[in-house]
């Protein structure tokens, strides 16, 4: 049975997320292309979590002249999705900017009390089923029939967290199906725009065995529903491109 938690249930969002509305499902829809004060970017879905009472506040603003998503997070979670098809064997790498007010002091990958994160991105693998170990194709399926939405079967979760440095990767602790990876950690950073490029690909092969399925999604937020914090978040543009 699928624990509430468990990121199998997270990673379901990427199956329900909406399509971009560009009509380019191999680019993340721009979050600047929503209006001020628009709590939906065009191309983007705002998942709940299932048993998870309250879910983040999400708008877009301004910030030094451009537009980017502004996520507050108090004892909530819920993440903004959209469906892709990107083949990272042409645009591996996934550019970014986020920025966080404060790290989330009971962040720890290690414990499922700690699954809380002051900014967190998955990203979403269209994996085929039957490269899974029979355990992992049963658990996936049981989950697909339990929430009717075609959940993918691996995942990466980019996130800034506080017990662990950054670079440290481990998996999470509800499934062994998402690799947290951190990339920023505490506060020595916080308030101020952080840049990121991933080798998608690469942190795949590092993670998971066998070539690296296409990406299908990717979702976007915080979470502080375990350890009954706050914290603000904000996330420019994302895109995918051949080179960093």
């Amino acid at each position: 049975m699928i624990d509430r938690r468990q990121c199998l249930a997270l990673i379901s969002l990427a199956a329900t997320g909406a399509h971009a509305d560009a009509g380019d499902p191999s680019q993340v829809p721009l979050l600047s292309s929503a209006s001020l004060g628009d709590n939906i970017a065009p191309g983007w879905s705002h998942q709940r979590l299932p048993k998870v009472e309250r879910a983040n506040d999400y708008d877009i603003e301004t910030d030094n002249n451009r537009r980017v998503l502004h996520v507050r997070s108090a004892s909530s979670a819920s993440s903004w999705v959209t469906r892709l098809d990107v083949d990272p064997a042409r645009t591996p790498w996934l550019q970014w900017q986020w920025k966080v007010s404060r790290s989330l002091a009971g962040s720890d990958l290690r414990v499922k009390q700690g699954d809380d994160y002051a900014a967190r991105l998955y990203v979403f693998f269209n994996l085929p089923l039957d490269r899974l170990s029979l355990k992992d194709r049963f658990s996936i399926r049981a989950a697909r029939v339990l929430s009717g939405a075609e959940i993918p079967a691996a995942a990466l979760c980019y996130v800034w967290g506080h017990a662990q440095p950054a670079g440290a990767t481990g998996w999470n602790p509800y499934t062994d199906r998402v690799r947290m990876v951190v990339l920023d950690s505490k506060d020595g950073d916080a308030g101020s725009w952080r840049p990121h490029a991933r080798d998608v690909g690469r942190d795949w092969a590092e993670a998971f065995e066998g070539p690296v399925p296409h990406i299908s999604g990717v979702g976007i937020g915080a979470d502080t529903d375990n350890t009954s914090d706050k914290v603000d978040t904000w996330f420019s543009d994302l895109r995918f491109a051949a080179n960093p």
